[in-house]
């Protein structure tokens, strides 16, 4: 198999909070899962080996000599420019609306694509070639007045466009002598001309971006990736129920030729507890009520507050992972799974992940409904699981599907918990609560401190039984747990970059894990590592490690879960929910103050 490119993962999503497309630097639309994000992909290149011959929506220019690609300033609208060899330029302009019309939000499955002409006269061919069940069988076409429709026994979508139909529906070469539209969605007539209603929908929804950004809280420093990585995480959300979404994809490998190939088009609660402690800090708040509004649905059909780690976009649907061998992977590596297995395990660590995520629901007073007593008695259901569960074997945050132990991590996120169940209960005014929870927060802890701590090693370790290292330990200050100056978390954080830093970035652990050693770093370990370093008050190496992992972003400034330091290529599902997280984080915390970048010299 040839060597993959040099960055394997330069695209770019587009999306609306209900689908999206990912695009590479041509503007070829490789994947996109419809009418969802955990659809089944219509466009499926991505997974389709290394020269997929269906899967994709492009506009081919004939001639081609280069591209450059950029975000339009401050929103999730997408421009590639193409030129030829005799200097004929056009611009493709992707978006998927989402503004409000009609005094509600407007946010179809839909795609629009304009095309215009910059110089020259550039010649170019319009392919687009849907596939249907995971890439095994190819719509049937049906062509309209001025449509295309593309359909198979259980869905159906609709190309409206002002270009020549014929030409379209041939994939015939044509000169682009004006602008022209494309609107890929539902299997609906557009009642407006494609120029017209494409013109709005791009105006309206840079409109809608604009604002949104406008509102951020960001830190002086790194605004414009703290901006890219905030619409990232936005564009992650599934906002017709709330959830939020690991990453848009499934099945790109952790590693270069290896089986580490999962689905994350789901939502881990420990995730999004995460993606809504970053929005949160930039002050977009509305995603962490969306966001409750789901976990309170998960809770409600969940028997005594029994948590799975994820779930689907739709909680009450089922995930069950399988493999579908009809797609040969990305870049030829599959398998190509979907659904996930790790519904099925137990990982203590999510009963405190959404009282945390919930907490700041109960102190806000931005919110236009802050919250009260009926959400603390459902929380104080999952606090009781935590208690129950917080000193028993779990497969832990990394998800291990070979052995089961008791997590430092877990246990400490069950601690976390019950302290913010004592902490709103106090808010409440209800002491009686408030001081239940503190003492069996107080018990937790100590039996923690005991168990995970090594005095000989002078750290923490990754489980009760073991004294290999994790990753995760980074996180004990931020949970509460430490604080960054204690001792033994000093201690902990030498070892952890003793053992878990290589070749200038942080891995997950040191063991073995079923598939054996990772081979790629985990990119939102290395920001927690910036985090910890930050907060010993070693600002220095935390700013250089920061600007190490910024310096790998692909093209457009995202990032995918993993990263080969040896090549300096991205890896892992993408956009990765938890690497934006980390960027966002870490850059408020190491930033210079407003004041200082602007008054102190």
């Amino acid at each position: 198999m040839p060597a993959p490119p040099p960055q394997p993962l330069d695209l770019a999503p587009v999306g609306n909070g209900i689908i999206a497309g990912l695009f590479d630097r041509r503007g070829r639309c490789t994947w996109m899962c419809w009418p969802r994000l955990d659809g089944d992909p219509v466009f499926c290149a991505l997974l389709g080996g290394e020269e997929p011959q269906d899967g994709f929506m492009e506009c081919e220019m004939i001639g081609l000599k280069e591209s450059r690609q950029a975000y339009r300033r401050n929103t999730a609208i997408l421009e590639t420019e193409l030129e030829d060899e005799k200097g004929a330029r056009l611009r493709i302009t992707d978006v998927a609306p989402r503004f409000r019309r009609f005094g509600r939000a407007f946010r179809p499955p839909m795609l629009v694509r304009r095309i215009e002409p910059l110089s020259g006269q550039p010649l170019i061919r319009l392919r687009i070639r849907p596939k249907a069940h995971w890439g095994a069988d190819k719509p049937v076409r049906r062509s309209g007045s001025n449509h295309l429709r593309y359909f198979s026994e259980d869905a159906a979508l609709r190309v409206t466009t002002d270009a020549p139909l014929a030409c379209l529906g041939e994939e015939a070469p044509f000169l682009l002598d004006q602008p022209i539209t494309l609107i890929l969605g539902p299997d609906e007539t557009v009642p407006e001309g494609a120029e017209q209603i494409g013109q709005e929908f791009i105006r309206e929804t840079e409109a809608y971006w604009l604002d949104w950004t406008r509102g951020l809280h960001l830190p002086f420093e790194w605004q414009e990736a703290v901006i890219r990585a905030a619409i990232t995480l936005k564009l992650c959300t599934f906002e017709e129920t709330g959830a939020v979404v690991a990453a848009l994809t499934t099945s790109i490998p952790e590693a270069a030729n290896t089986e580490r190939n999962w689905d994350y088009r789901y939502c881990w609660l420990r995730d999004a507890l995460f993606t809504v402690q970053a929005l949160n800090r930039l002050g977009a708040t509305r995603t962490m009520e969306e966001y409750i509004r789901y976990v309170t649905n998960v809770v409600a059909i969940s028997p005594g507050g029994e948590l799975k780690p994820c779930y689907p976009l739709v909680p009450s649907l089922a995930m069950e992972e399988r493999i579908e061998e009809q797609l040969p992977g990305f870049l030829g590596m599959g398998p190509v799974r979907v659904g996930n297995q790790a519904a099925e395990q137990v990982q203590n660590d999510v009963y405190g992940s959404v009282i945390m995520a919930a907490a700041q629901m109960f102190f806000d007073q931005r919110l236009p409904r802050p919250a009260g007593e009926p959400l603390f008695r459902l929380l104080e259901t999952l606090g009781e699981q935590a208690e129950a569960r917080a000193l028993t074997p779990d497969a832990g945050i990394w998800e291990y599907r070979g052995r089961e132990r008791i997590h430092t991590f877990s246990a400490a996120m069950c601690w976390a918990g019950m302290a913010r169940l004592s902490g709103i209960a106090r808010h409440l005014g209800l002491a009686d609560r408030a001081e239940r929870w503190a003492k069996s927060a107080r018990e937790l802890h100590a039996v923690i401190c005991e168990k995970a701590y090594r005095p000989e090693l002078n750290s923490f370790v990754e489980s009760f039984e073991s004294d290999g290292m994790d990753a995760a330990l980074l996180l004990l200050p931020e949970i509460g747990f430490l604080p960054a100056t204690d001792p033994r978390f000093l201690g902990t954080l030498d070892r952890v970059g003793h053992h878990l830093v290589h070749d200038g970035f942080l891995y997950r652990y040191d063991m073995a894990d079923d598939f054996g050693k990772p081979e790629t770093a985990f990119l939102v370990c290395s920001f927690w590592y910036v985090d910890a370093l930050a907060a010993a008050g070693r600002t220095e190496e935390a700013r250089a490690m920061f600007g190490r992992i910024l310096s790998c972003r692909n093209h457009l400034g995202l990032l995918a879960e993993d990263l080969d330091p040896t090549r300096n290529q991205l890896w892992g599902n993408f956009p990765q929910t938890y690497s934006h997280v980390g960027l966002i984080l870490s850059a408020m915390r190491l930033s210079r103050s407003w004041e200082h970048g602007l008054w102190g010299g």
